[in-house]
């Protein structure tokens, strides 16, 4: 069974500008190039029976592209020891509201989502314990503007387990239309 989700890609001079990031912390595994991307819904397992009804969920989704900026990082964790470090984007309503039709074209297309509440962001780094502290980049790199794009899709990802951390790969585009 394939593990999936929604996402949006970044482009190669974001994911520049957001691996410069990268500094010795205890316990940080940062993400690679080919893993930066900001997940819109997680799907986890699909069984293949529900790949097509999924698509045509997905294919139906409407809303007008827009533009994000990468701002700021934060994590999950407490930063003394966090789970995760991440940038932000700016503005986050488009990204929800994108997120909040996908949910409902998928709950309507029998496929389940992950209920835990959504925050936009891109994962930089995933801690194993003991995790070190990202105070002092936090205090250096707290509102910081990586860069902007234009939003003019989502993507379907499949996601591998792999040695390295998972590896991502497009399984289909879907072109944001008003």
């Amino acid at each position: 069974m394939p593990r999936l989700f929604f996402g949006l890609e970044l482009p190669a001079n974001l994911k520049q500008q957001l691996l410069r990031l990268r500094v010795p912390v205890t316990g940080a595994r940062w993400q690679s190039r080919h893993q930066l991307h900001l997940t819109l819904v997680f799907l986890g397992q699909v069984p293949a029976p529900a790949l097509p009804a999924l698509l045509a969920a997905a294919a139906g989704v409407r809303g007008a592209p827009f533009e994000l900026e990468v701002r700021g990082l934060g994590t999950f964790g407490p930063p003394e020891q966090p789970r995760n470090l991440w940038a932000g984007v700016v503005p986050e309503t488009p990204v929800a509201e994108l997120h909040h039709r996908l949910v409902t074209a998928m709950g309507a297309a029998g496929v389940a989502t992950e209920s835990r509440r959504f925050r936009p962001h891109i994962t930089l780094a995933r801690f194993a314990r003991p995790a070190g502290s990202v105070v002092p980049l936090l205090a250096a790199r707290a509102d910081t503007g990586f860069g902007r794009w234009p939003v003019s899709e989502f993507v379907l990802f499949d996601s591998t387990p792999g040695a390295g951390g998972s590896v991502y790969t497009v399984r289909r585009r879907f072109p944001l239309m008003a």
